[in-house]
């Protein structure tokens, strides 16, 4: 049970149970905005898991301190149901989506399966890459404007893994110079242990960007790099819901399981770049293009999914 109560001309959230955090909004609040609360019970480090409640995302300065300082962070319900169901529309009813898709070797046998694009379009996936929940979010936490840099989907029902790897991995080759770029990791399905949930190593994108090889017919970080790390550093599980959304670093070391369930495993990924740090090499991911924003309002009105 969520509290909202005004204090000073501050918006304060109360998860009973939980420690008290304020939400660094100034001024009365707006009968628009909904604050986003904290998680009492999450697992995730404290200050990487939060839930949004509608209308303007505005990202405080523990939740940027806390995505430098982890290299992720955790927007619950970031869609809503409606929302959610507008997206499934545009993805499972599009015959393009699989026609154009290609598959990735595990090593193992196993094949995960995604698809590529590179600009966000006037369909209903493209209204959710430039919602201001996302694109604006993603501003926020990178600190300036960014530009859509790579639109995939990611469909994991054959049960293929992905291997440990930083996204700064190989977009580094792409003649990007800093690692300015971040993703938007979007559940489509249910995102669990048993179906191969995504895991993170929190912290792992202060480690710098590590040596990258081919693995198993992936980019994955050095093996034995890699097991120095995890000595360190705990991996974690983030089990996620459909519509929960999870913004992290392009430098955050990440995978996820082969899916052995009978449980579909698709997730939907915006990913984004700052204008100031547009590649230097000419390269099959766009160059720096002004990406107009759009109110959240447009996901629903959207009915384009094709």
């Amino acid at each position: 049970m969520l509290r909202r109560s005004m204090a000073m001309g501050r918006c304060q959230l109360m998860a009973f149970g939980a420690r008290r955090m304020k939400c660094a909004m100034e001024g009365p609040l707006s009968a628009a905005v909904r604050c986003v609360a904290s998680i009492s019970s999450s697992p995730l480090p404290p200050g990487t898991d939060y839930v949004y409640e509608g209308g303007q995302l505005s990202v405080t300065g523990p939740m940027k301190t806390s995505f430098e300082e982890n290299g992720f962070i955790v927007f619950r319900k970031l869609l809503d149901g409606d929302e959610l169901s507008q997206v499934r529309i545009g993805l499972e009813d599009n015959g393009a989506i699989m026609n154009e898709s290609i598959t990735v070797a595990d090593g193992s046998g196993r094949e995960s399966r995604m698809c590529l694009w590179n600009q966000p379009g006037a369909d209903v996936t493209g209204m959710v890459c430039r919602a201001e929940k996302v694109a604006g979010t993603m501003e926020q936490l990178l600190g300036g404007e960014v530009y859509h840099y790579q639109l995939m989907m990611k469909e994991a029902f054959t049960g293929g893994a992905f291997v440990w790897h930083q996204d700064y991995g190989y977009w580094y080759m792409n003649g990007c110079l800093y690692p300015h770029m971040a993703t938007a990791f979007i559940a489509v399905d249910m995102c669990k242990k048993e179906n191969g949930c995504m895991q993170v190593i929190p912290g792992s994108n202060r480690l710098g960007r590590i040596e990258h090889t081919r693995l198993a017919g992936q980019t994955g970080a050095d093996t034995e790099r890699m097991e120095l790390i995890k000595k360190r550093l705990e991996a974690m599980h983030v089990e996620m819901e459909p519509g929960d959304a999870l913004f992290f670093h392009s430098l955050l070391l990440h995978k996820s399981s082969q899916n052995s369930s009978p449980n579909r495993r698709w997730a939907f990924l915006c990913a984004y770049n700052r204008a100031t740090n547009d590649p230097l090499l000419k390269h099959h991911h766009p160059q720096y293009t002004p990406l107009e924003q759009v109110p959240n309002s447009a996901i629903l009105e959207c009915q384009n999914f094709t």
